[in-house]
Order: structure tokens, then C-alpha cells, then sequence
């Protein structure tokens, strides 16, 4: 078994190709697939809609689907583990930002940290 954090590497992946190419998730599993990845990977796929919303809600004149697929699919993961209160706030966060970094610009970190904020904010003030 893999660290979580790899585990968020695979699942970002697996998403990514699944929201770039239309095909279903479970198409994508080839070979050996993390049990957090794919559990991850599936709740993230179920919820679209309602993670989409919050991201446009949050994004201040942009839309989720405006965003790059990268950012768009780090944004939805975060959300989804923020909602679920499975990591701190903070990890969730931070392993966010390092996945838009890692696999998309410093630009696209700065805005995935940007609307998680705005999310952990309005959530802190409710």
C-alpha cells in the first residue's frame, strides 16, 4: 500500500483522464489502483456537480469548467476531502496546492489555494 499522498497523485490522474476523455472511471483502472485512490477517485466522480457549484461559487467570475482539467480535478478532490472532514483543513489544502503545482503551473497552485481559502473561510463563518 501506498503513502495517502501518492494514493491523491493516482486518483488525480485517474480523474483527469476521466474528465478530459469522457470515459467511465472504472475504464481507467489498469493494473494495481490503490484502494484510497480508487475510493477517492469514485466519490470525487459521484459528487461533480454539487464540487463544480462550489468551485464557481467560490471562484469569484469563473467557472469550474473555465478552469484547466488539473486545477478543476485538485479542486474537487480538496473540496471533497474537506467536506468529509477525513484530513485537517490545512493538509487538505496543502496537498492540494502541491498537486496544481506539481502537475500544472505556480500560477494554477496560487489559484487552487486562493479558492480553497475562500471555501475554508465561508465554512469557518457559518
Amino acid at each position: 500500500m501506498g503513502s495517502r499522498r501518492q494514493a491523491r497523485r493516482t486518483a488525480l490522474v485517474l480523474l483527469y483522464q476521466w474528465d478530459v476523455t469522457g470515459r467511465p472511471l472504472g475504464s481507467l483502472y489498469l493494473g494495481e489502483i490503490d484502494a484510497f485512490a480508487r475510493e477517492l477517485a469514485g466519490a470525487v466522480a459521484e459528487r461533480t456537480e454539487t464540487l463544480d457549484q462550489r468551485i464557481t461559487a467560490a471562484a469569484e467570475g469563473w467557472t469550474a469548467d473555465r478552469l484547466g482539467a488539473v486545477e478543476r480535478n485538485v479542486l474537487r478532490m480538496a473540496i471533497h476531502e474537506l467536506d468529509e472532514g477525513s484530513v485537517p483543513r490545512e493538509v487538505a489544502i496543502a496537498e492540494a496546492v502541491a498537486l496544481a503545482k506539481r502537475y500544472a503551473t505556480a500560477d494554477a497552485a496560487k489559484l487552487v489555494n486562493g479558492i480553497l481559502g475562500r471555501i475554508a473561510r465561508e465554512e469557518e463563518a457559518a
